[in-house]
């Protein structure tokens, strides 16, 4: 059993995903026009509402069935494929992993389909980071019985954007688990959706003020 375990979350938290979504929103448009790329993303969060995570794949595939002979799917689908993820990282993501693991094992923790997600942690270079240590859920809040069972720790840091996940998570763990809430993405500065949560263990602005903190801190953090 490790001392400590590192959780990290991928989107908005080590990867700016709101600028993956905008790019993809400009080529959609640019490739299959306005209306069609409207439709394309009220699929896309009708699947997001079905599934509880973001699936890009799964909505083209949706509106493949409405639009069966557009011939721009195919240049569609390979722009996410082949998307540069690895420009995307956050400044100082990869020194904050790199930080996080001189002092104990560093974990991907993320929600996502089983093609996208992966690519996107395989061609961002995360996956390199962090030796392979890779979780993939549907709902990672509900499954911490099987993050316990890969990865046994006395105490675990969770770094996300999402106070949502943060919050759920803490009420399974309690004082086992330090929460950490990056202040990136549209997540953590929607207000309102903030006010339904209480506080994480430590707020930082951005992921690579983690550079400042050493795990004695992380851990002093936690709320008891």
């Amino acid at each position: 059993m490790d001392k400590v375990i590192f959780l990290f979350d991928v989107d908005n938290t080590l990867l700016d995903n709101d600028r993956v979504s905008k790019d993809l929103r400009l080529f959609l448009e640019k490739e299959v026009g306005a209306k069609r790329a409207g439709r394309y993303w009220e699929i896309f969060e009708e699947l997001r509402s079905e599934l509880g995570y973001a699936d890009y794949l799964g909505a083209l595939q949706r509106y493949r069935i409405e639009q069966p002979y557009d011939t721009h799917l195919l240049a569609v689908s390979t722009f996410l494929i082949n998307y540069p993820f690895a420009n995307r990282l956050f400044p100082n993501s990869l020194d904050a992993l790199e930080h996080c693991r001189r002092f104990g094992k560093v974990v991907i923790l993320t929600d996502g389909d089983v093609v996208f997600q992966p690519r996107k942690v395989e061609r961002s270079g995360l996956f390199e980071a962090v030796e392979g240590n890779i979780l993939i859920y549907i709902h990672k809040e509900s499954e911490l019985h099987d993050v316990e069972r890969r990865y046994p720790a006395e105490h675990y840091v969770l770094v996300d954007d999402k106070l949502r996940i943060l919050t759920a998570i803490k009420k399974v763990w309690g004082a086992k688990v330090t929460t950490v809430f990056p202040r990136q993405g549209h997540y953590a500065f929607d207000e309102k959706e903030i006010a339904k949560y209480p506080p994480a263990d430590i707020k930082i602005e951005r992921i690579g003020d983690l550079l400042d903190l050493d795990v004695e801190q992380l851990i002093a953090a936690n709320s008891k």
